[in-house]
């Protein structure tokens, strides 16, 4: 009897978590969510996880509250998602930059990309543009690359271990000019100083550069032309491409998030996407959104790792 009462005792320890965690998740949520964006406000990171948040906050009946914590390629607010308790109240807004390019470049990032997360969906995929200022002389893609052979050209990005970061190192192998990046924190100062001639150029996307009167965009980094700004030719076409990429962005938690929780954040951002707000926001700045199931995000984060590990690998990005 001893020896029943001993199993019958552990196995109830056991089954109370479970048990807890299932009642835990069948009234989630109760309180405001934390969203963590990875990178400053005003980029294009922060701008789609607020469109998505406002929308989503409705569909929850809880807040979504975006937080911001930068640094370091957009790993360092990864990685608070990725160590919070799987409760189904810290999401972060997963990206190129912090789950397939900083992870290849930074030597101690402190979590796996694909098996420190519940990746839940992939959000929206906007392109990028190579962007000079107004005054300055190259007109066109073939104008800026005879400079950049004569001289060196400084080039901004949103910082090191970025996607923009590693296609201006990577345009300076395949065309053989001289670009000096210049890494800043996020996208926003960046771009000013490309308008006010403190930088000649900048890689960035086309959320922060397309309605910009104050910046000519040269070249863009879709398949195909964008709907909206069909006058920008894509690096493809002008010979390059090895410069087609998307910079995409994503729903993510932390790792053991139960699956009723993670299957209803997906059905939120799916809802969200289907009205015209929503829609209509993301289109302003060229953004395709597809919004995957979770299985199908995962093993997209996974892909990407290691396609940008061979593209950071090739152009001898490192974390300056």
């Amino acid at each position: 009897m001893t020896e029943r009462r001993i199993l019958l005792a552990a196995a109830t320890a056991l089954a109370t978590p479970r048990a807890l965690r299932a009642q835990e998740a069948g009234a989630w949520p109760s309180r405001p969510i934390r969203f963590v964006v990875p990178f400053p406000p005003g980029g294009t990171t922060d701008i789609v996880a607020r469109v998505y948040a406002q929308r989503m906050t409705r569909t929850l009946g809880q807040p979504m509250v975006v937080e911001n914590r930068a640094g370091a390629g957009g790993t360092v607010g990864s990685d608070v998602v990725a160590k919070a308790p799987p409760d189904g109240y810290a999401f972060v807004m997963s990206n190129i930059a912090s789950h397939a390019v900083g992870p290849n470049v930074y030597p101690r990032v402190p979590y796996d990309s694909v098996r420190d997360f519940t990746h839940i969906a992939l959000l929206a995929d906007v392109p990028s543009v190579l962007v000079v200022g107004e005054t300055s002389p190259a007109r066109d893609l073939a104008g800026f690359l005879v400079a950049a052979r004569a001289r060196p050209v400084t080039v901004a990005s949103p910082g090191n271990g970025t996607t923009s970061h590693v296609l201006t190192t990577t345009l300076a192998r395949l065309t053989g000019t001289q670009l000096v990046h210049v890494p800043y924190r996020g996208s926003a100062p960046g771009i000013s100083d490309v308008m006010g001639g403190t930088v000649e150029a900048m890689i960035t996307t086309l959320a922060e550069a397309g309605r910009n009167d104050r910046v000519r965009i040269l070249a863009i980094t879709s398949e195909r032309r964008t709907p909206g700004w069909d006058a920008v030719p894509t690096f493809a076409e002008l010979g390059l491409p090895q410069m087609t990429a998307p910079t995409w962005f994503g729903l993510s938690g932390p790792p053991g998030l139960p699956h009723v929780i993670a299957d209803r954040m997906s059905a939120a951002a799916v809802e969200a996407l289907s009205t015209e707000t929503v829609r209509v926001r993301l289109a302003d700045f060229g953004a395709v959104p597809p919004v995957h199931d979770r299985a199908w995000y995962a093993g997209y984060v996974a892909e990407e790792l290691a396609r940008w590990g061979k593209a950071v690998r090739e152009a001898g990005v490192r974390a300056d």
